[in-house]
């Protein structure tokens, strides 16, 4: 048997080095985050060849003294970590001692440094070997220039996996972009080849957060954004998150950190994509930028090597406050939240959410009402309630108080939904409430004693009573309504519209009853792992909250013996099964909610006005009204956007008008 022996310090940094540098940008990362941790409030990067010929990152931190910069390169060696005490409540970004050794192990490394209190800058230098480091003067201001060339020159097989330099560049940026994004008050510059990329000033007031936010990943981004500030037990989430509207076909504009440090964790991206998954288009990705910040004794950042990844001590409490918060502000959304101003303003986009309340529907830092007539709780300002603008009527889709879920009106969708999900339906109990789920296609009834356009004889263009949405003015193709707003032409999918609504209040009519569930005359049998088995056991009170009764029956079997009286047709040991592998992934399921929502979804969507059926002014007002007073109305219940806004200057444009 061969002998055990230690490894050289040589060896065993380039094996560490595997870990930390992969290529460039794990070096900007991780030198970045050193300057960082000095209390640099300026950073400035230069690469060449996408960083493989030439890395320099200079701060104007603490610097650090010419007794401490040869132990600077030794493995392991730190200033940041003292006791374990320390690492259980790490708030640095970097702390492990391990970045600068390994970098300089397959580089040519020269650390140059200068304390504060120093008369004198000290240089430092290593090349990819272990070796005693000289130390010498040089010419420096207070503060750290690290240069690392020639990456991989002595580790040729690593060399070789590096890819092009536009690709090895590409990610070298999005690391910065990750830092500038979690670091406001630190002023970024990024050049490439000579070339400047990124000029970044630091930002201290909220219009300067954004704007550094659309410089690095579009003003299109802030355009389309909702801002959160929200606080709920000891729990702090800050940032933007984009309108389901401005998605993406891939996940490359999502920013999480975690007390300042960017992660990628399953847990958060979970809850993310959960409280989107009512609003987005299949396949689409959401965009955000957002800021979780906690104890840091509930957080456990070093389970990874790179630090992407990280570890929470409640992690069913941490996926529920995001899921919440963000389900929340996602459908606190309404029409006059989306509309562009109609005079110019910088960046005054999305809406805040403040300690733990629902959007305002005003824009950010605004403290005035948003120029169509609501006040700050989103009611007319007149006093009238929606749907009551001049010359309108109530249809049987009847608005809910502006800011408020809409909800059925007598009559109307909401009594299908309404009758029959508190008890298993039967016999003739179905047939009715089918007949009544049929009559939301029948024709609408409207009332004859209004004006024949349905809205006032001269529409109000510079006064406060304008809906956001405005008033119908013609129907399309008997697909599309065509309204006037105070910013200019809407255009409205009714079918997508009406869906949504019936969808909403089909699921407000069944959230307010207890979940209907009807016992198997044979319970089930499902054979799962013993792990699933005793979490059946754990989850049992959360199982029947939902309305499914399990019971253990062996080691790795368990019995279904109950379930929801919706999911009659579900395939019920699959969604069992996925529900326990959420549970103990995320201490969390809502599968059945989900099924029960496509469900209810695919009921909306037969129940909705069709194309071709011709709707009078009143009717199309009536919708337009439901649509600024329902959740979510801003997509259809498959993601698909229900309206458009074309502004006077876009129509002008279109024109070459004002040439």
């Amino acid at each position: 048997m061969p002998q055990i022996h230690l490894l050289s310090p040589r060896l065993a940094n380039q094996i560490a080095a595997g870990e930390v540098v992969e290529r460039p940008a794990n070096i900007v990362k991780e030198l970045v985050e050193n300057a960082l941790d000095a209390g640099a409030n300026r950073i400035d990067i230069d690469a060449e060849q996408g960083g493989v010929k030439l890395l320099r990152v200079r701060d104007n931190g603490c610097g650090i003294s010419k007794d401490d910069l040869p132990l600077a390169l030794s493995r392991h060696a730190t200033s940041k970590i003292i006791t374990l005490d320390d690492l259980e409540a790490v708030v640095t970004m970097g702390f492990r001692g391990e970045a600068l050794a390994s970098i300089s192990s397959v580089s040519r490394l020269t650390l140059t440094s200068r304390a504060e209190d120093a008369d004198l800058a000290w240089q430092v230098e290593a090349e990819g070997r272990d070796m005693t480091t000289n130390v010498t003067p040089a010419a420096h201001p207070t503060g750290t220039t690290l240069e690392v060339r020639d990456l991989f020159f002595n580790t040729p097989a690593r060399r070789k996996f590096l890819r092009t330099e536009k690709t090895e560049f590409n990610h070298l940026e999005e690391h910065l972009k990750k830092l500038a994004l979690s670091r406001y008050d630190v002023a970024f510059s990024l050049r490439h080849n000579g070339k400047v990329i990124h000029q970044l000033r630091a930002a201290e007031r909220g219009i300067e957060k954004e704007r550094r936010v659309a410089a690095l990943l579009s003003p299109q981004f802030i355009d389309n954004a909702v801002h959160i500030d929200t606080e709920v037990t000891g729990l702090t989430l800050k940032g933007w998150v984009a309108l389901p509207t401005y998605s993406r076909s891939q996940a490359d504009m999502q920013y999480f950190f975690v007390n300042g440090r960017a992660v990628r964790d399953k847990l958060v991206v979970h809850a993310i994509k959960q409280a989107y998954r009512d609003v987005l288009y299949h396949g689409r990705q959401p965009a955000f930028v957002l800021y979780l910040e906690l104890d840091p004794k509930l957080v456990d950042v070093n389970v990874h090597p790179t630090k992407h990844e990280v570890r929470f001590r409640d992690g069913r409490l941490v996926h529920d406050f995001l899921f919440r918060t963000l389900h929340r502000v996602l459908g606190d959304v309404r029409p006059q939240d989306q509309l562009p101003p109609t005079q110019g303003s910088d960046l005054n986009a999305g809406v805040v959410v403040e300690s733990g309340q629902a959007g305002t529907g005003q824009g950010v830092g605004s403290g005035t009402d948003s120029g169509f007539g609501l006040n700050q709780n989103n009611a007319p300002a007149s006093g009238q309630a929606a749907g009551e603008f001049a010359g309108q009527e109530r249809l049987p889709w009847q608005a809910a108080p502006a800011g408020g879920t809409a909800v059925p009106s007598e009559g109307g969708a909401g009594n299908w939904a309404s009758g029959g999900f508190g008890q298993r339906p039967q016999g003739s109990q179905v047939a009715d409430q089918m007949a009544a789920y049929r009559s939301m296609s029948e024709p609408l009834p409207v009332n004859n004693d209004l004006p024949v356009s349905g809205m006032p004889q001269s529409l109000p263009e510079q006064t406060d009573d304008v809906p956001p949405l405005g008033f119908a003015i013609a129907q399309l193709h008997g697909i599309y309504i065509l309204s006037q707003n105070k910013v200019g032409l809407v255009l409205v999918d009714m079918h997508a519209a009406h869906e949504r609504i019936t969808y909403e209040r089909l699921k407000v009519a069944v959230d307010q009853q207890t979940v209907a569930s009807q016992p198997l005359l044979v319970p089930e049998t499902l054979a799962v792992s013993e792990r699933e088995a005793d979490a059946a056991e754990q989850f049992a009170d959360d199982f029947k909250v939902l309305g499914v009764e399990l019971a253990r029956s062996g080691p790795e079997s368990i019995l279904i013996r109950q379930i929801p009286v919706l999911l009659q047709a579900a395939p019920v040991q699959q969604l069992i099964t996925d529900m326990l592998g959420d549970l103990m992934e995320h201490g969390t399921s809502d599968r059945i909610q989900a099924h029960r929502n496509e469900i209810l979804s695919t009921m909306a969507c037969h129940g909705s006005v069709r194309a071709n059926r011709k709707l009078t002014i009143p009717e199309m007002n009536g919708l337009l009204r439901d649509m600024e007073a329902t959740e979510r109305s801003g997509q259809c219940n498959h993601g698909r956007p229900t309206w458009t806004q074309l502004s006077m200057a876009e129509l002008d444009k279109l024109f070459l008008r004002g040439r």
